[in-house]
């Protein structure tokens, strides 16, 4: 009999491709309350089972719940602090962090998360194209 894994800490399954899928939940939508289902893939259960643990213990620590009185700016930043520039290549984040300096933080960047709407990204995302 397969050994049963406690609540919170996630499912992991053999997908029909080979590779090992591991399922958590990463927290609840508030408008709508259902749950928001993130995955890991990897070649290997033991991988899973390691990305399952990180995504689990980054997902508790960084709730989006928790910075709802974020700017849009201050969210941008810690967003590539503690997810975009740890994961890619220098020029990589050397180019996010130029994009988020000199575009999202001067356009939308005193906006609060909370108060942040469809219509003000329309907005930004206009200004870009006609900019070039």
């Amino acid at each position: 009999m397969p050994k049963r894994r406690a609540n919170g800490e996630g499912t992991i399954r053999k997908r029909k491709d080979g590779r090992w899928e591991g399922r958590y939940t990463a927290g609840h939508d508030p408008e709508t309350g259902k749950a928001i289902s993130k995955n890991v893939l990897g070649h290997s259960q033991a991988e899973v089972l390691e990305k399952l643990k990180d995504a689990i213990a980054l997902s508790a620590k960084t709730s989006i719940s928790k910075y709802s009185d974020y700017t849009v700016g201050q969210w941008a930043q810690t967003w590539y602090d503690e997810y975009a520039k740890p994961n890619v290549r220098e020029s990589t984040a050397l180019y996010y962090k130029n994009y988020i300096d000199n575009h999202i933080v001067p356009n939308i960047g005193d906006i609060k998360l909370k108060k942040l709407s469809t219509m003000d990204i329309q907005r930004f995302y206009n200004k870009m194209r006609k900019s070039g």
